[in-house]
C-alpha cells in the first residue's frame, strides 16, 4: 500500500482519522500534547505516519496512517517548499546538458526590475560565489530564505508549476518568493549566469516571466485580523488563496519519491543522478556543526534546530545513531515538519509529517505566535510517541539502511572565520 499523494480540489471530505493511529496517539498523557490532539480543528492539526516494512529483498512497503488529515484543509507550508525547489533545481541542471554547468558551478544573479536583488558573490561559500549546491545547503541546514528565492529564480515560476503537476502533485502551488512581492512581481525572475573558475560565462539564463494564468482558488480566510505591510492592523481575516500551498499528503509522497525513488511510478520521480541523491540526503540530515561552508554558530543552530520531532527545549541532540532527513517550515503561526527518521543502532525507519497552527489571538503577521509555548513542544511529544512506538514495533525483516549512512563533514578546528549567528529564515 503506497503513501499516495492526494489532489486538492473542490468538495470537502471528512478529515481522515485511522482508529489504530488514534489509539496510539492518545496513549500518551502529556497535558499540552493531549490539549492539541483533543482540539484538532482549533489547531488545524494534521498528522501522517508511515510505517515502513521491508521484505526479504529489502524492498520497502509503506503503510500510511492519518489523524485529522484533510487535503482540503489549508495550511501555509512556509519553508517546506524548499524541498521540491531543491529537487527541481537539480533536475533542471541535468536537463540543460551544458558542459561545466552543474550544482557546484559558480553563479551570479543580475536584476532586470527595481524589486529584484542582484547577487554576485557569497562570502559564506568556499569559492566566494553562489551555486545551486550552496543554496541547497543553506536551505536545508538552517532554512535560509534567500537560498529559496534563488532556487525559485533559477527554476522559474512557470516551470515549478508545470513540473510538479506533471509529476502528479496536483495540490502544489508554489507561486511566491519570500520577498514581500506582489502576485505579478512573483511572475518575474532574475537574469542569471554561470561562470567557470576563470570568470568566463558558461551559460546565461535571461530574465523569465510566467505568462500562464494562475487560477485564484476560493478565498482561504485565516484568523480574525492581520498586520499589513505598513504595520497597520486590518480588522478582518487574511486571505491565503494566492499564497503557496501543498497538501501534507503530497509533501510526504515527495519525500518518499526522493528517498525511495524506485517505490513510486517513474513519472513521479525527480530526474536526479546518484550523486544528486547522495548530496540531498547528506544536507537533509547533516548538522550545522558538521558544516564548514557556511560556518554556522553551533549554539544558535544546534543539532535539532530544524528537527522539530526531536527538538527538546533542554536537550539539543538526537538519540545516538539517529538521523532525520526532513524539511520544516514555520510562518504565520503554522508549524510543519515532514520527516524520514532512520535509527542505525536499532535498525528502524519510518516517516512522520505533521502541521499545526498556533495563533491564539487570531492576528496574523504580528510575530506573536505560540511556537515555543505550544507548537514545538507538541511536535516534540508527537515525535517521541512515534519514535518509542517504532523502537518496540516488531519487524519480520530488519532494514538494510546503508543507503542512508553518510560520511558527514567535520568542522575544521583551525578555521578562524567568525561563525554565522543570524539568518533570514
Amino acid at each position: 500500500m503506497g503513501c499516495m499523494g492526494t489532489a486538492s480540489g473542490t468538495g470537502h471530505a471528512q478529515p481522515r482519522t485511522d482508529p489504530y493511529f488514534r489509539r496510539l496517539l492518545f496513549a500518551h498523557q502529556d497535558s499540552l500534547y493531549r490539549q492539541v490532539l483533543t482540539h484538532p480543528d482549533t489547531y488545524r492539526l494534521q498528522i501522517l505516519y508511515v510505517q515502513i516494512d521491508r521484505d526479504r529483498h529489502n524492498r520497502p512497503h509503506f503503510y500510511t496512517y492519518a489523524y485529522h488529515a484533510d487535503p482540503q484543509l489549508y495550511f501555509y507550508p512556509a519553508s517546506v517548499v524548499k524541498l521540491p525547489l531543491a529537487c527541481l533545481a537539480l533536475e533542471k541542471l541535468n536537463e540543460l546538458h551544458i558542459p561545466g554547468v552543474h550544482k557546484f558551478t559558480r553563479m551570479q544573479f543580475d536584476s532586470a526590475y527595481a524589486w529584484q536583488i542582484p547577487e554576485w558573490a557569497d562570502s559564506t561559500s568556499e569559492t566566494g560565489y553562489p551555486s545551486i549546491a550552496h543554496f541547497i545547503k543553506k536551505a536545508f541546514l538552517v532554512s535560509d530564505n534567500d537560498a529559496y528565492n534563488r532556487l525559485y529564480q533559477f527554476v522559474g515560476q512557470q516551470a515549478i508549476q508545470q513540473k510538479l503537476h506533471e509529476k502528479g502533485y496536483a495540490s502544489a502551488r508554489i507561486i511566491r518568493q519570500f520577498m514581500g512581492l506582489t502576485a505579478e512581481q512573483n511572475r518575474y525572475t532574475n537574469p542569471i549566469r554561470f561562470l567557470d573558475e576563470q570568470g568566463h560565462v558558461l551559460y546565461t539564463q535571461p530574465a523569465l516571466y510566467n505568462p500562464d494564468s494562475i487560477q485564484r482558488s476560493a478565498p482561504v480566510w485565516i484568523g480574525r485580523a492581520y498586520m499589513d505591510r505598513n504595520g497597520k492592523l486590518v480588522p478582518e481575516p487574511m486571505d491565503f488563496s494566492m499564497q503557496n500551498q501543498i497538501s501534507l499528503y503530497d509533501l510526504v509522497h515527495m519525500l518518499q519519491a526522493l528517498l525511495f525513488p524506485e517505490s513510486v511510478p517513474a513519472r513521479q520521480r525527480f530526474l536526479l543522478t546518484d550523486d544528486d541523491l547522495h548530496f540531498l540526503y547528506q544536507y537533509l540530515s547533516q548538522f550545522p556543526r558538521e558544516t564548514n561552508y557556511p560556518k554556522y554558530d553551533v549554539d544558535v543552530f544546534y543539532d535539532t534546530y530544524v528537527k522539530f520531532f526531536f527538538r527538546d527545549s533542554s536537550h539539543h541532540q538526537l538519540p545516538p545513531g539517529v538521523r532525520v532527513f526532513n524539511k520544516v517550515g514555520w510562518s504565520y503561526g503554522f508549524l510543519t515538519d515532514v520527516s524520514y527518521v532512520a535509527d542505525f543502532e536499532h535498525h528502524i525507519e519510518y516517516m512522520l509529517a505533521a502541521t499545526l497552527y498556533v495563533n491564539s489571538d487570531g492576528v496574523l503577521n504580528d510575530d506573536r505566535y505560540e511556537y515555543e509555548q505550544i507548537g514545538t513542544p507538541f511536535l516534540y511529544q508527537l515525535g517521541q510517541v512515534i519514535y518509542q512506538h517504532e523502537l518496540h514495533r516488531r519487524r519480520k525483516h530488519l532494514p538494510d539502511l546503508s543507503r542512508f549512512q553518510i560520511q558527514y563533514e567535520q568542522r575544521n578546528e583551525n578555521d578562524m572565520r567568525p561563525t554565522i549567528k543570524q539568518v533570514d529564515n
